[in-house]
């Protein structure tokens, strides 16, 4: 029977010529294999995989950049962080701990000083077993004065190669002239990152996107992009001291905030972010960094200052005035350089950036104050769409944020109060207790201002920056006992001007919840449901165009479990719905089936998928995460009818040597092309490989 369960890549297209199987059918095979897992003995394993999808949220639909997480996340797993002089930004750099999780432990070395095993955290409040064992394979407790003399005389180093590229060609490859793309479809990355005993890092990072040139016109120098950075901590009062490119993150990203950041997730509690403050850049994201210097110097014991400066060019399509000047409405954040167009509109408008940053830090109390000027080289205009009415206007921006955290016995404070000039006042409190072993709570209030500017936010919310949008959140955590997890949340939001899609003011909520069921080490099942409402014009042809409401649900039934040490399966389905205003309501199911192979003592490693999907519309899609090559994560579209396979194969040559290959292909059957404009792909078939080369020394 379990043979028949899994199929093959072969049978899934021997399927194609047949419709597609019905929810009810993956429903089935959810079922069936809930019946054999508790058959399952062996110990579960928690791996980067389960931890992103928490993370990152129960229905992900963001295709975000997670490298810095499984970097940060790969990293401690080969150099684990030892707890007992573990400072608290790399405590937030695990992702797994709570602001709340994070300031009890502090307090319980105070009280109780250093940890003598690591199943002391045990008696720490607010974790829980889960939360232990996700630490785990990250984290060690190393005797008081026992320290390895190699890893203070030698530093560390690490080569990554990767290869990628649509096996099908694009219309932009086939053109001849006029619109088209000017290099080859291939993906090219290389990183290079080396690690002296935590005292000093250097890091290079250099990409070509499918369609750049490489070594040849108009990129002659190769990489289309190239960052690099150079970090020397902890020395004498100089805490971080930084030269090329960076990232800072302070408060609750309401005014300066740049790189990755997640906010709605299994954890109710990852609403109040966790700042790092100044550190190097470690993504191949083209616009979300500095590039400059930036320091961070003791003041006094509790006192921190950090100063910084960023000169870059970013790229943006700009018009000739009568005048002779130049202006530009939007500042373009894809990074891509593929065509004509796009090569004309690249680095056109040069930005000087700086600003300070002052934080006081005193046990349970955190104070902070960011400054932070922008100087554009050309003038920013305004559109003639009623939403764009408050956007930025003109060539200098200055941000100003004030951010507090502050723990009071179970109950830790957050907060942060923003201001722009030009531009208006936004603002974020929230609190989260844990009410007891059992319960935990969490509330997060929300004003900005629709006059509000900030190029570099990250604040939470519904809209993609910190400006125009009310709102209130709850959640609740709840862990009767170890085998049963509950979450809940709701969000309810209102914008006080038009958006986009949206002419008028405007109001919605969210509401989700799963249920998580672990009977024995081996298996986890969980439901999960999401709904949420909000309002959209009904047409963008109408004349005048009314608000309609809008609805989108998603319920999902997943199930995990170990067969031995070697195998673990995963299946997966949801359906979701879609209705606006008076049109017909549209239905989409997804339904897949992982199966990861991981031979403890084995040089060889795999995971593959089998998915069957089939949505009426873009509007009723599905997203899913996907397993990648090493630090390739992210979340795969689910989106009309069809096939979705890829397999990983994974190969270690040597101790510092290990491979990666993917390939991933997407089938419709009854389609004629794929994509639309310069990416359209004629046939019913997208696939693409991807090879990948880590060598550490």
């Amino acid at each position: 029977m379990m043979s028949k369960l899994i199929f093959s890549p072969i049978q899934c297209f021997q399927l194609s010529g047949d419709r597609l199987p019905a929810p009810a059918f993956g429903l089935f095979i959810t079922l069936v294999f809930f019946s054999l897992s508790y058959k399952a003995s062996a110990q579960e394993e928690t791996g980067i995989k389960e931890i992103v999808s928490a993370i990152t949220g129960v229905f992900t639909e963001d295709d975000d950049d997670l490298s810095e997480l499984t970097e940060r996340l790969s990293f401690y797993s080969q150099h684990p962080l030892d707890l007992n002089s573990a400072s608290r930004d790399q405590l937030k750099e695990l992702f797994l701990l709570s602001p709340l999780q994070i300031s009890s432990f502090f307090t319980w070395l105070r009280k109780n000083g250093k940890l003598k095993d690591i199943l002391e955290l045990q008696s720490v409040d607010g974790f829980d077993s889960l939360t232990i064992t996700r630490l785990l394979p990250f984290v060690i407790v190393r005797e008081v004065n026992n320290y390895d003399l190699n890893k203070l005389t030698k530093g560390a180093s690490e080569l990554l190669l990767r290869y990628g590229s649509l096996l099908e060609k694009q219309k932009g490859f086939k053109e001849k002239s006029g619109s088209r793309y000017l290099g080859s479809p291939a993906r090219l990355l290389f990183k290079y990152k080396y690690n002296y005993n935590d005292l000093l890092t250097l890091s290079i990072i250099a990409e070509k996107d499918p369609g750049e040139t490489f070594f040849r016109e108009p990129v002659k120098s190769g990489f289309d992009f190239i960052s690099g950075s150079l970090a020397r901590y902890k020395t004498g009062r100089f805490k971080k001291i930084i030269i090329g490119d960076y990232s800072l993150q302070f408060g609750q990203g309401l005014s300066l905030w740049s790189g990755s950041s997640f906010g709605k997730g299994d954890d109710v509690a990852g609403v109040a972010k966790k700042d790092t403050g100044l550190k190097p850049y470690a993504s191949a994201n083209e616009y979300s960094f500095f590039r400059g210097a930036g320091v961070t110097y003791t003041i006094l014991k509790n006192i921190e200052l950090t100063s910084f400066i960023s000169i870059r060019n970013l790229d943006a399509a700009l018009k000739q005035t009568t005048e002779g000047t130049y202006t530009l409405s939007a500042i373009s954040t894809n990074g891509l350089h593929r065509t004509v167009a796009e090569n004309r509109n690249k680095g056109t408008l040069p930005l000087l950036f700086y600003g300070a940053a002052l934080t006081y830090n005193n046990n349970n109390l955190d104070i902070g104050l960011t400054t932070s000027f922008s100087d554009y080289q050309h003038e920013f205009i305004t559109g003639s769409q009623l939403y764009k009415k408050y956007s930025f206007k003109g060539s200098e921006l200055n941000n100003l944020g004030i951010h507090y955290n502050y723990t009071f016995k179970n109950i830790y404070f957050f907060g942060e109060t923003a201001l722009s000039r030009p531009g208006g006042t936004a603002t974020l409190n929230g609190a989260m207790a844990s009410l007891s072993p059992v319960v935990s709570l969490v509330v997060l209030y929300r004003s900005y201002a629709k006059e509000h500017v900030s190029f570099y936010n990250k604040g939470f919310g519904e809209g993609a920056n910190t400006a125009n949008e009310q709102g209130l959140y709850g959640g609740i955590h709840i862990r009767p006992s170890k085998k049963w997890t509950i979450t809940a949340s709701g969000d309810f939001f209102r914008f006080p001007w038009a958006k986009y899609r949206v002419d008028d003011i405007s109001s919605g909520y969210e509401l989700t919840g799963s249920l998580n069921s672990k009977p024995n080490p081996a298996f986890l099942v969980t439901l999960s449901l999401k709904t949420k409402h909000y309002e959209q014009n009904e047409g963008t042809s109408l004349p005048v165009n009314p608000l309609v409401k809008v609805r989108k649900d998603n319920y999902r039934i997943e199930a995990r479990w170990k067969l031995n040490k070697k195998t673990e399966l995963q299946t997966r389905t949801e359906i979701s719905r879609y209705g606006k205003g008076k049109r017909t309501i549209e239905y989409g199911y997804m339904v897949y089936q992982d199966v990861d192979y991981h031979p403890l003592s084995s040089r060889f490693s795999t995971n593959l998928r089998i998915a069957f999907f089939s949505t009426a519309s873009a509007d009723s899609r599905i997203y899913a995460y996907e397993d990648d090559v090493l630090h390739g994560t992210g979340s795969g579209v689910y989106s009309g009818e069809g096939i979705r396979t890829f397999l990983n194969v994974s190969y270690r040559f040597s101790r510092q040597l290990r491979a990666w290959c993917r390939y991933a292909v997407y089938h419709y059957p009854g389609k004629t092309s794929i994509g639309t404009g310069l990416d359209e792909i004629s046939g019913n078939s997208k696939s693409e490989l991807k090879i990948q080369l880590r060598y550490q020394f």
